[in-house]
């Protein structure tokens, strides 16, 4: 023993807590996310796809003349940076659930980065089969004859 501190030589020191980033720091990332989203919406919003010569276009409609389930979502998301709400959901409905999916996780997300708490996203297979299996029967029915609803 060290007769200096009562403590055994070569003593590790006690095991602390690694300090908590400030709360800047926690919420960087996804106010940095929600930054690049805004803007390419506001992009998107400005620069009008309906015109031609702005964007590319779609590479399997270009080649087999089939809507993906992302076709119409530029025109989507035009109509929905100018609150046309049903317009957004007839060019791409697909991407107006996708637009509110982000704004729930992104609004979980920044509460649990707010409160110090982890961020975990864990998706099974079944959760993953059903999305995936939503898209395909999405692509499917927009390219049949009674799907024009829900074509671009």
């Amino acid at each position: 023993m060290n007769a200096d501190s009562g403590a055994p030589p070569f003593a590790q020191p006690a095991e602390t807590q690694p300090a908590e980033p400030p709360l800047w720091r926690r919420l960087a990332a996804p106010a940095g996310v929600l930054a690049a989203v805004a803007g390419a919406f506001a992009y998107v919003g400005a620069v009008d796809p309906n015109q031609p010569g702005h964007y590319p276009v779609c590479p399997l409609y270009a080649l087999t003349g089939l809507y993906c389930p992302g076709c119409g979502g530029l025109r989507s998301a035009h109509a929905f940076v100018h609150g046309d709400l049903l317009g957004a959901l007839h060019d791409n409905a697909a991407g107006v659930a996708a637009y509110l999916a982000f704004a729930v996780l992104w609004t979980l997300w920044t509460v649990r980065a707010a409160r110090g708490l982890p961020v975990r996203l864990a998706l099974g297979r079944t959760p993953l089969w059903v999305l995936g299996s939503a898209l395909l029967l999405f692509t499917v029915v927009r390219n049949l004859p009674f799907g024009g609803s829900i074509r671009p």
